[in-house]
């Protein structure tokens, strides 16, 4: 089985590392709040998804 002669430098690595940071999730508007929310998903301020409620969120 092949093994590396010599060590990858730290340049290297981190060259090969740079595509694997973490993104921000898109968030998109809700049409019923106008609150922040993950895409396909119901809001989690006031329940709606697509025009109907689907939840009832807690009352805090």
């Amino acid at each position: 089985m092949a093994v590396p002669k010599r060590r990858h430098s730290t340049s290297r690595k981190g060259k090969r590392r740079s595509h694997m940071q973490l993104k921000q999730p898109a968030l998109g508007v809700c049409e019923h709040c106008n609150h922040p929310k993950l895409s396909h998903r119901a809001c989690p301020n006031c329940g709606y998804y697509r025009g109907r409620q689907v939840i009832f969120p807690r009352e805090v």
